[in-house]
């Protein structure tokens, strides 16, 4: 096809019910004897979170039948909702948040009793011993949380007293880990009202009558340390950032930790989730790590010899599991195909990769647009961001027109994208439509002063930093700067709403679950982000004025261009009625807008159809709001 089409109306064979395809996402992965088992959601299935089991001979069945699903509900997030205990399935139930065994082939029992208020993630079986945070819900203002060893025979299901409370003693507790010999436990602990990338404690302690005994902080003050890891008896390896940057760290004994091959990288992130790993450690002593400056990417860590790792995995990259010279790694390479590689590293010359589960984004690679890593100036410090061009290969672009622009902003706000083109990006670009992912002040990736940047300054920072990465797009030429749009969830949806009403950079608005209170989200949200207001804008009640001032809502008279929202209906982060004023005061002026609500959906979109559905919408929006042509998606009526 030669002659020029309008941007935003090319043909394109992305569809959204195969975006809702390649979405599954990996939850987790085990070496369990010669098998490999991988957690994967499953939107066709109401979004459940199965477990798949692949055999030496490539064969691959599913452990966990419909209707279970491995998800839990500590912090809402969850996370380490699985493992493997001497070949059983242990998992926390989505619908009870009981914590189940199930042998394969098997009916599954239960391990922990039948209790409403507790839940259990971080799963962790070591030195044959099962350990789980718990979080209960009694009533109290911030649920008590500990780590609890679970014992496996299932006598803890009658016998609430056989879950032993092994280390406690602060609001969050995260990541145990017990050493090989069974003797002593290292976990991270913080309080309020840090996050666990602001401040934690990495606590270890020996064992004694079962429970931690005389916990000791081998990490700095102030520091964020993550992830420990046994890699001797007496010694542990973690990560930690007193330098500005995550890096290796090790402790052995009494000794003053030491750093291992420094690098202008971060191997951590933002722990959002309980079963995020960032390393593991190699029987030999050779360590597998994610690195992050932007990009991701996957070394070998011997020494002070680091050597790149031949896994295309540029971004959300996890390292799952290890044994003996082995590495199960998860995440998307470039053209944002999410999936699970087997890293074989028994030569120490040559390491092996195997992609094991994860395949197709779609057509093929020509198809889907290269990230262009971009920097601009912006008024608190350079912006990073990676920017989509239309691209379709069977579609002449027209020469007097500049493309329409979808500006992406991430939620956390402390969180991070790296420059993977996603199914859902290319269903943008190759229709004509760029698309640019902004990494904000306050984005991970870049080390502590870039994410520090967003302290106290979350509405201001965040706002500046998408208008300059998308000034910076038009004034280079590539986007037309009357059809730049802006799509963000949770806070990116904060972002997206106090943009819309703070700068005349965007065009329309597309807000998922966004925040437009932030006095409202300080009262009603969840126990483990109940704090993070107090870093982002500042304690209350003594920052109420700044909470009033930058809440999109409280200057909705300066909502003029056309918005979409979408919603779910059981959202316990941030609750429906935020977006229901949004709605309202878009009502009361006038503004052109549609509202969703996805009736059972919560915070993020799980289902297949309510993700074909957002999708379409998301696209038909944007052809209302910016006058072209969306024929292969239903017509959105613009109220």
């Amino acid at each position: 096809m030669d002659s020029p089409l309008p941007y935003g109306s090319w043909p394109s064979p992305f569809r959204a019910t195969s975006v809702a395809a390649a979405s599954p996402r990996t939850d987790g992965a085990r070496f369990v004897g010669d098998d490999i088992w991988w957690g994967q959601t499953m939107p066709s299935e109401g979004g459940r979170t199965t477990v798949l089991r692949r055999r030496p001979d490539g064969s691959i069945d599913d452990l966990l039948p419909a209707p279970l699903s491995a998800r839990s509900r500590v912090h809402e997030y969850g996370g380490g909702a699985w493992t493997a205990a001497d070949g059983e399935l242990v998992f926390s139930e989505k619908s009870d948040q009981r914590v189940w065994a199930l042998t394969p082939g098997g009916r599954p029992r239960p391990l922990t009793p039948d209790d409403p208020s507790a839940r259990f993630a971080g799963l962790t079986w070591g030195a044959g011993t099962l350990l789980a945070v718990r979080e209960r819900h009694e009533g109290a203002p911030v649920p008590a949380r500990d780590i609890v060893r679970i014992p496996l025979d299932g006598s803890a299901a009658d016998d609430a007293d056989r879950l032993v409370s092994v280390a406690g003693g602060t609001d969050f507790v995260a990541q145990p880990a017990i050493s090989p010999d069974g003797a002593r436990l290292a976990w991270v602990a913080w309080n309020h009202p840090d996050m666990p990338w602001d401040r934690t404690q990495l606590r270890i302690a020996e064992i004694v009558d079962g429970r931690a005994s005389a916990p000791r902080t081998i990490n700095a003050r102030g520091t964020a340390a993550l992830q420990p890891v046994w890699t001797a008896p007496n010694e542990v390896t973690y990560s930690d950032d007193p330098t500005g940057r995550w890096n290796l760290w090790r402790a052995d004994g009494d000794a003053a930790p030491v750093a291992l091959a420094p690098a202008d990288a971060d191997t951590g992130g933002a722990l959002w989730v309980l079963g995020t790993r960032w390393f593991g450690a190699l029987d030999d002593g050779r360590l597998v790590a994610v690195r992050t400056n932007g990009a991701d990417e996957l070394v070998m860590v011997d020494g002070d010899r680091v050597d790149p790792l031949p896994v295309p995995i540029v971004a959300g990259a996890a390292v799952e599991d290890v044994s003996t010279t082995r590495a199960l790694v998860s995440g998307a390479t470039a053209s944002g195909g999410a999936g699970l590689w087997l890293v074989d590293a028994s030569d120490l010359g040559a390491p092996t990769v195997e992609r094991l589960a994860g395949g197709s984004n779609g057509p093929g690679p020509e198809w889907f647009p290269t990230a262009r890593s971009i920097t601009a100036p912006g008024p608190h410090g350079p912006v990073h961001a990676f920017a989509y061009p239309p691209t379709n290969p069977e579609v002449t672009a027209p020469a007097d027109e500049k493309p329409p622009y979808l500006v992406l902003v991430h939620g956390g706000p402390t969180s991070h994208v790296g420059p993977a083109a996603s199914a859902k990006i290319a269903y943008f670009t190759s229709r004509g439509i760029g698309v640019l992912d902004v990494n904000y002040g306050g984005s991970t990736g870049y080390g502590r002063p870039y994410r520090d940047r967003l302290r106290g300054q979350w509405g201001v920072v965040d706002v500046d930093d998408v208008a300059a990465a998308a000034t910076a797009l038009s004034d280079d030429g590539l986007a037309d700067p009357s059809r730049i749009a802006i799509e963000g969830g949770s806070a990116g949806g904060w972002t997206v709403l106090s943009a819309l009403v703070r700068t005349d950079v965007f065009a329309a608005g597309i807000s998922r679950y966004g925040v437009g209170d932030a006095r409202a989200l300080a009262a009603d949200t969840h126990d483990f982000e109940a704090r993070y207001l107090d870093g982002l804008i500042g304690p209350l009640p003594e920052a109420e004025p700044l909470y009033i001032e930058r809440s999109p809502l409280t200057s909705a008279d300066r909502f003029r261009v056309p918005m979409l929202i979408l919603q779910g209906s059981e959202d316990a982060v941030v609750p429906p009625a935020q977006a229901e004023a949004i709605r309202d005061a878009l009502v009361a002026r006038g503004v052109p807008h549609a509202y969703v609500l996805y009736d059972g959906e919560g915070h993020g979109f799980r289902t297949a159809e309510t993700i074909v559905h957002a999708l379409e919408s998301e696209l038909a929006f944007l052809g209302a709001a910016f006058g072209f042509d969306t024929p292969d998606v239903p017509e959105l009526t613009l109220d």
